[in-house]
Formats: structure tokens, sequence, C-alpha cells
């Protein structure tokens, strides 16, 4: 029989800091990331303010895409925009997947879906796609990385200097696993993770900031993948999180699987086929039902209207927010149990709550805000934050802190373990270390002894988890000590201290008190998570699909020139200049010269679709090298075109 001799936890009240010595050495501005499931944000703290920084689209927030098409890799809004047209090579939702096993069943139902392809690959998740013909296989760190390069870039261009470092937030509930894939990713993305920060958390230093009396705080952080719900007691700059719960499978896209699932079966019942293989027609539908629940927030119903559906089959069908409500009675139903839980967890009445907080895109939806108000017996709800950007504003608020921006008020975080952390004991019997909701940072030592007479070895098996058996929960590591003298089953004593840094990551450490011998893992490396020789390798493949990326733009950009310039040769064949001025008439052979340069300009681009810039730029020259009067003069319509109007 195991026995447990010793327990003793130790809490220090953190500054939300990865560490004293991370503070010390920041250099350089740092920025704080809501890396989403759906869409993603990122913030600075400047001149005594947050900016939530405009992507080169001009949007604040960034679609969490990426696509590999026609030899370039795109990334945001570009990459969304066709996914209807190139759904296999369209890749979202990989928060969902990122330090998560392929085994997990929720993994396999949210694959069902999916228009690209998802495989167990070792019992992690792998994505398979086709970069420049070639089939290449990334994981959803790498996809993650690609979203925060692309945050990183947006960053960079507002600051005109390089970014290095960044605060990241995550859903409150995220494993071990999930924070740690979360880190790899950052850096894979060239970036020093100095905090992993809870969203809830950071939703209410966003909110809590300029806030001066005690107030108990309820953030409901309803996102695209997740449901967050913590328990703050903000005090001026304290920030103490009493408790925490979740739900990892509901978000906007569970809510938008169901609407699609109905509208699905409305079109087999219709006209006798299933489109459920179809991936185009997936993603058509998927970004139609996406568009209609935004409009359900403001509207009693809505049109779907959808040509070609699948198989040139038109779909069209209205959609009331009283169906809409029907068919997501369930999901909405479940938003109230982390909130349960939170409140019996901290012990706590919901009277005792002063503010209730909703943020992420999913809390716009009318029927989840009248369930939470109704909860809290009709108390009026928090919006004076905009849902979308909330946790990357508070996520800037701990980078200014971090990079010790002038205006940065201090921040003191106490925050909490999501998740019971344990050690399988006789039986397959979860053996508590540290409690869910416990302050981190924090330790916690326990003994351990053997079970059998002269056992030589003792193996570690560290889990995660809410149940009493371990088979229930989640392997985050396996270690041994070995080496103990012999002795009867029972006497040798081992000391087990798990130690969860501020960023609620684990490490353990082992020692046997006879010969004191010792093991150390830091849980970074098991199976679930990156290995630094598989860190290295996706940081290389990042750049080299950044100069691929980089040769596309290249060639893109020389072809719109030879374009334009051909376009400029035709204003001035059709009698006006490229800013729409009547040019001179054109005498016949003026008319037949441009018109050959024309043709044969079109020609080339036509049948050299692969021409490296180099050589479309010789073709340009050659075109301007039969130059008459004529073309020489549209050719300086043109350069007057692409400078503006003079003044």
């Amino acid at each position: 029989m195991w026995q447990q001799l010793v327990a003793c936890c130790l809490v220090v009240a953190g500054l939300g800091l990865a560490d004293d010595q991370d503070a010390a050495q920041v250099d350089g501005p740092v920025i704080g990331i809501d890396l989403g499931t759906t869409y993603s944000c990122v913030g600075v703290f400047k001149h005594g303010a947050v900016e939530i920084i405009a992507n080169d689209q001009g949007n604040r927030i960034t679609p969490s895409y990426v696509a590999f098409v026609d030899g370039q890799r795109l990334i945001g809004e570009a990459a969304k925009y066709q996914a209807t047209v190139n759904p296999a090579q369209t890749v979202f939702d990989v928060k969902r997947f990122i330090g998560r096993r392929f085994s997990d069943p929720s993994v396999r139902k949210d694959t069902e879906l999916l228009p690209y392809e998802l495989f167990d690959q070792g019992d992690k998740v792998a994505i398979r796609v086709k970069v420049n013909g070639e089939d290449r296989v990334m994981k959803p760190e790498q996809i993650s990385a690609m979203v925060l390069t692309k945050l990183k870039d947006t960053a960079e261009a507002y600051l005109g200097v390089a970014v290095e470092n960044a605060v990241i937030t995550v859903p409150a509930h995220f494993s071990d696993a999930q924070r740690q894939a979360t880190k790899d990713a950052g850096e894979v993305a060239g970036l020093k993770v100095l905090k992993v920060l809870n969203e809830p958390t950071a939703a209410a230093i966003a909110y809590g900031m300029d806030k001066g009396l005690e107030k108990v705080v309820l953030v409901f952080d309803f996102g695209g993948g997740t449901l967050d719900v913590s328990l703050l007691r903000i005090d001026g700059g304290m920030f103490e999180v009493i408790a925490t719960s979740g739900d990892a499978r509901l978000g906007g896209e569970d809510i938008d699987q169901r609407v699609m699932q109905h509208l699905m079966r409305l079109f087999e019942k219709r006209n006798k086929k299933s489109m459920a293989t179809d991936a185009h027609a997936l993603q058509k539908l998927r970004n139609e039902v996406e568009k209609a629940k935004r409009r359900l927030s403001s509207a009693p119903q809505v049109k779907i209207s959808i040509e070609a559906l699948s198989e040139n089959i038109d779909f069209s069908e209205t959609l009331t927010r009283a169906r809409f409500e029907e068919l997501n009675s369930e999901l909405f139903q479940r938003t109230l149990k982390p909130i349960e839980q939170v409140l019996a967890d901290a012990k706590m009445q919901k009277s005792q709550v002063d503010e209730v907080v909703l943020v992420g895109g999913s809390s716009r939806i009318p029927k989840v805000q009248q369930l939470v108000k109704n909860f809290f017996d009709g108390k009026e709800l928090a919006r004076g934050i905009n849902p979308d950007e909330a946790i990357a504003h508070g996520a800037a608020i701990q980078a200014g802190l971090l990079s010790k921006q002038d205006g940065a008020k201090e921040v003191l975080l106490v925050d909490v373990t999501p998740l019971t952390l344990g050690i399988e004991t006789v039986g397959g019997v979860m053996t508590k270390v540290i409690n869910r909701n416990t302050a981190i940072p924090c330790k916690n030592t326990t003994i351990f002894t053997t079970v059998r007479n002269n056992q030589p070895a003792i193996d570690l098996q560290v889990y995660e988890g809410e149940r009493l058996m371990t088979k229930n929960n989640n392997l985050l590591a396996t270690f041994r000590l070995d080496g103990i003298p012999p002795a009867p089953g029972g006497q040798p004593q081992v000391e087990v201290t798990f130690n969860v840094d501020s960023n609620g990551l684990l490490s353990v450490h082992a020692i046997d008190r006879g010969t004191g011998k010792s093991e150390e893992l830091t849980v970074t490396n098991d199976k679930s998570r990156l290995t630094p020789e598989q860190i290295e390798q996706m940081v290389k493949d990042g750049q080299e699909l950044a100069e691929e990326d980089h040769k596309a733009m290249e060639k893109a950009d020389a072809k719109t020139s030879l374009q334009v310039y051909l376009h400029s040769l035709q204003c001035v064949l059709d009698g006006t200049s490229s800013n729409g001025q009547v040019e001179k008439n054109l005498n016949d052979e003026e008319r037949r010269t441009l018109e050959g340069i024309i043709m044969d300009g079109q020609d080339w681009l036509a049948s050299n679709p692969d021409a490296e810039p180099a050589e479309i730029g010789e073709k340009r020259q050659q075109l301007e090298a039969a130059h008459s009067p004529v073309a020489h003069d549209a050719n300086s319509n043109a350069d007057e075109s692409d400078q503006g109007d003079e003044l």
C-alpha cells in the first residue's frame, strides 16, 4: 500500500510575470495577443493607453484562417475570403486541436464537418495540405504560429520596429499541454512568450483597471470555440481569481454546426441529395450561417440564399430567431453550468456578485444574454468594453507592465490552477497533489512509498483532471525514479513536489529521502507536445514559407505592373487616359502599333503564367523597346496616373 505522510502548500501572490528574470530582461516592445478560435486580435500599450492594432485590411480583428493556394500562403482575411473555392486547402479552428490527442472523442467529432484533412500521427493531431503541389503535414502549433506571425507583422508595421516579446491569452480551462503548445506556437512564430494569461483574467483587467472600489466580478467569456467563466475579486490594481470553470466544446462554432446540420437536413429532404461530403458546399453554408447568426442578434429573422450550393442546386431558407434559439436550446442552457460551478467552488451566492461582464463574440446572442441576466435575477450586464477586443486589451495592459511603459498601472495577479493535478497510485486512483482553483504560483510536496518488498524503482505518472480514477483523466507525463535500496514495501520515502508557475505550467521533482537521489521533470515534452527539434524544424519551415510568400508577392507585383502597363495602352487605344481624360485621336498606323503591343503582351502573359519577376520585367522592356511615339505617350499617361493628380 502507498502511504501519504506529508502535504503542504506554499502560495505566493504573483505579479503576472513569467518570472523576475524575464521581467528584467525585456528589451523592446511587448504586444498583447488574443489568439482566438475564429478571430484573433493584437494590441499594444503606448502613450499611456491601449491601442488595438488594425491589420492591413483596416480591420481590428483578424480571422484565424490559413490557406495554401497557387503557390501562396494566405493568412487572415485573404484566406477566409477564398475558403469556398479551396476548402480542402483552408485551415481554421485549429485552437480546438492544439495540445490535444487525436484519440480524444471530442477531437474526432470536430472533424466531421471540417473540409480539410485531419489524421492521427502518433496520437497527435496532424493536418495534411498541399504546398506547391506536394503533400505537407502540419501540426496545429504550426498553423497557430502562422496566425501569430500575421499579428506580429501587423504590430511591427504599426510600431515601426521589430517585435520579439508577447503576452498570449488562453482559455482559463486550458490544460497544461494546451498552454505549453500555445507557447510553442509563439516560439515558432519568433516570439518570446513572457506570459500565458487566462482570457477571463485579461478581460477583467480590461474592464476593471479604472474601477477603484472592491468588487466581485464574474467574467462570462463566450467566444468562437470555448466558454470560460471566472470569478474575480478586483480592488484597484489587484486581480484575484477566486474560481474558474468552462466548457472546451462550447462556442460559436458549435452553434453554427447545429444550424448547418438543420439546413443540410432541409436540403436533403427537398432535393433527395446529401451534401455532407461536398466540401465546397459545406464551406459556402458555413460562411452564410455565420453571417445569419450575427444578423439574428439584431433582426427577428434572416433569409439565407445560396446559389448553386451543391450539384448546381440553389438553396433558400428563412431562419427566424425563434427557430435559431430552438435549434441551440441545449447549447444555450449549457452556458449556465460553468456559472453554477464557479459559484459552488467559491462557496458564494449569486447575490454576492457585483458585476457580470460579457466578452467574446458569442456573448452578443440575445438568448444567451437573457439567460445570464435571468440567472442573476435581472442584474444588468456590463457591456462597456468591446467583446471582440476586451481580451487583447487586457493582454496589452499586461504587456505594457512587462515592458515598463509609462502610464501602465501596477497589476497584481493572483490566478488559479484550472484543473486538479495528481499522481496515479495503486488501483489506478487519482491521488491529488494540487487541487483545482489553487492560487498560483504554488508548490505542494507529498510523500509516497513503495508497494512491493525490495522494489528498486517508482514510476510516477502525472495526471490532470477531476475524476477519481486516472483512466478518466489526462496523462501529462511519466518518469522513473530508480536506484531505491532494497527495503520492505511501505518503508522507502519518496518526496514528490509539484510546482506550478505563474503561467500555469507544471514541473515535478522527486527525491528518495534515503539516498538523496532525485529526478526532475518540467512537463513540457510529453508525447502530446513538440520537442525542441520539432520546434526548430517548424521555425525553419516557417522561414521557407515566408520566403516563398515573398517570391510569390514579387511575382504578383511584376505581373500586375505589366498588366497595368498594357491597360494604359488600351486606354490610349480607346481614346482616354488611365484617369478617364480624353486623349487625342489615333491614326490607323498608330492604332495598329498599339494593338500589336497589347496583343503581344496579353498573349505572353497567358502562355507564361509561372514566369519569374525578372522574365516579366524583360518582357515589359521588349514591349517598351517597340516604342512608337504613340506608345511613348501612353506610357507617360500611365506614369502620370500612378503618381496621382498634380496640385
